[in-house]
């Protein structure tokens, strides 16, 4: 141990990263984004220093290294919203040179300096100490997705939600929410109903922990203020008319986590469905939250909402330097499974 703080105080002089800039052309912006060469100094600030391991590709890293989406809201800035490392130095007594981290959302690659890079520098109050019993190539085969369905689960859990109140449906089942969600849910005793466009996938959900599938081509959504009521809950990531449905077809005190917008931002309903059923609709926000909640939600993936299919749901390491190509898969819609960046797989 001795040998490897040694080596990670030793920060070098000039380290690669994944940057990206917006630069004028005319009278249009324009994104850029590639390798480069950057400093410690070049860093947005942060009481922690981290010699970076892993990170991984989410739907949003993709939009904003592609210019496809208006994710940072400065720049230029180094993008990945997650990333698992080793601490090589910090000024705040939390953390300690040669602890193993983690930090997900926590606005990197919005506002700071994100994971795509050799070392990062961030705020203490992002960075969760490497659960017992994780590897830190596993929390970035979960990142943000992992997290964001284990803070959906314990919202709703939080909220009164029991498997006896009835089947949880999982829209977007075959994104990465919706597969951790699957998965964490029937491993803790909920019947999983996967609503889905991608029936051929039935046999990748089915593993994963679903009861059965619904096609949401094959829906009748209806336009009543009240359906009739078939769940106990709902973890919902595309929106708009699904979200809609979802709140009139579930049953008395159940939750929906409402979690992505795939399908819309715009929610057409009633107020019925809560003031007669006493439905909770609970926004789920993983990125802004207190580092309590951050922490307990990390202990429960390392526990009892640790996904017993992680390797199915995130089958794929790519080099570093192979980033750049994984990209357009994510914007297209055409990759399958989670894919991590092992940038130092050496720690």
């Amino acid at each position: 141990m001795s040998t490897l703080i040694t080596e990670l105080t030793q920060v070098p002089e000039k380290f690669t990263a994944f940057r990206i800039h917006q630069i004028q052309e005319g009278d249009k912006k324009k994104i850029t984004s590639g390798f480069e060469q950057i400093g410690i100094d070049d860093l947005t600030a942060g009481e922690v220093v981290i010699k970076v391991a892993y990170s991984d590709i989410n739907y949003k890293d993709a939009l904003a290294a592609t210019g496809k989406g208006r994710i940072l809201r400065t720049y230029p800035l180094v993008g990945g919203i997650d990333l698992s490392g080793v601490v090589v130095s910090s000024v705040d007594n939390r953390f300690k040179t040669g602890d193993k981290v983690l930090v997900c959302g926590a606005q990197l690659s919005e506002l700071y300096d994100g994971g795509y890079s050799e070392y990062a520098r961030v705020k203490a109050d992002s960075v969760v100490a490497l659960p017992t019993g994780m590897s830190l190539r596993d929390v970035m085969a979960l990142g943000t997705a992992g997290y964001t369905a284990a803070l959906a689960i314990q919202r709703m859990e939080d909220n009164g939600q029991i498997p006896e109140r009835g089947p949880i449906v999982v829209t977007g089942a075959t994104g990465g929410v919706g597969s951790f969600a699957i998965n964490m849910l029937s491993n803790i005793g909920y019947e999983v109903i996967a609503f889905t466009g991608k029936t051929e996938q039935e046999d990748y959900l089915k593993t994963l922990g679903a009861a059965k599938l619904i096609s949401r081509h094959d829906i009748e959504m209806g336009s009543k203020p009240l359906e009739n009521a078939q769940w106990g809950g709902a973890v919902d990531s595309v929106g708009g008319e699904t979200l809609a449905w979802l709140t009139r077809t579930t049953n008395v005190w159940g939750n929906i986590a409402s979690i992505g917008l795939a399908g819309g931002f715009k929610l057409e309903t009633t107020v019925m469905p809560f003031i007669l059923r006493g439905v909770s609709l609970l926004g789920i926000n993983s990125v802004e939250m207190p580092i309590s909640v951050r922490t307990q939600g990390w202990k429960r993936l390392a526990t009892d909402l640790k996904p017993t299919k992680l390797s199915l749901i995130s089958p794929t390491t790519i080099e570093f330097r192979d980033l750049p190509k994984a990209f357009d898969a994510y914007v297209n819609g055409t990759v399958t499974g989670r894919t991590v960046v092992a940038i130092d797989d050496s720690l």
